[in-house]
């Protein structure tokens, strides 16, 4: 099943996604939240509810819509950095032993279609494509590896554009991943009985102004979704509407000679197989 979210006089809206067609879940099955996160943390059944939408329910064109970003204020936003063997070696690393974990605020999320800011304080923006996680129950502590991918709602694309100089302003990488507009996410979220388990095996891509920049597979990753999601439980609570990044492959633009930035007038595609496209184009800072 594909969801999205829209907005509606300005709040975001829930909705289920047919081909090229959206449906509001809460216009069409009333009990469903209105909002991914609050859907989710209720425990109604989405699946459920997007297949009786789909019978049922008034269709609008999906490209008519305004985007927002798929979860828009989820509780956490956790990122893994140099998760793909081949980014930590461009990188100049050899395979962590365990996860370069780093938080993200809701408020540097954007939607598809929405653009991506180059701040006015640096011109070194990257991009980074990445396989996101959206929590669907809450995650017991101590959960085990094996008991983790039923925690799982569904996977969506992800942009984790990166201020490069103030990433390295510090050990810790936070500053240089939350300047706002530079979290794309979207467009659609694809429930996880609709894809191979933790998302194996799907080819994921990223292409600036069409070339294609980088170029491997969710297999490629170190950490899997099932054994992050463990790891995560050794210390904190996932809940309903929390999001994971998964980390992004090589070919990132500070590692190439010279290095290649994003700038005002490109634009940036995320494509992840079975999951969709996520595409931002890229401005510079109003000030």
């Amino acid at each position: 099943m594909n969801f999205t979210t829209y907005l509606r006089d300005g709040a975001p809206r829930l909705a289920v996604v047919d081909n090229d067609q959206l449906i509001d879940l809460n216009d069409a099955q009333p009990q469903v939240p209105d909002d991914l996160r609050r859907a989710l943390q209720s425990g109604v059944d989405l699946n459920e509810a997007a297949r009786q939408a789909l019978a049922h329910g008034a269709r609008q064109p999906l490209a008519a819509a305004t985007l927002a970003p798929l979860v828009p204020e989820p509780g956490k936003i956790v990122c893994l950095g140099l998760n793909y063997y081949d980014h930590a070696k461009e990188g100049g690393r050899e395979k962590p032993d365990y996860p370069w974990f780093f938080f993200r605020g809701a408020s540097s999320l954007i939607a598809h279609g929405e653009a991506g800011v180059v701040p006015s304080v640096s011109s070194k923006f990257d991009y980074e494509a990445e396989l996101a996680v959206v929590i669907g129950r809450r995650v017991p502590r101590h959960t085990k590896e094996a008991d983790a991918l039923q925690y799982v709602f569904g996977y969506s694309c992800f942009n984790d554009m990166s201020v490069r100089d103030y990433q390295k302003r510090t050990p810790q990488w936070t500053i240089g991943k939350n300047f706002d507009g530079t979290g794309g996410f979207g467009p659609l979220l694809v429930s996880a009985d609709a894809l191979p388990p933790g998302a194996v095996g799907l080819k994921i891509q990223g292409r600036l102004n069409g070339e294609v920049m980088q170029d491997a597979n969710t297999s490629d990753m170190i950490f899997s979704v099932a054994e992050t999601i463990a790891l995560l439980a050794e210390v904190l609570t996932l809940e309903p509407g929390d999001v994971i990044v998964m980390g992004t492959p090589a070919g990132v633009g500070q590692a190439r000679t010279p290095p290649v930035w994003m700038k005002a007038g490109d634009r940036y595609e995320v494509e992840i197989e079975r999951v969709g496209t996520l595409s931002n184009p890229i401005v510079n800072e109003a000030r």
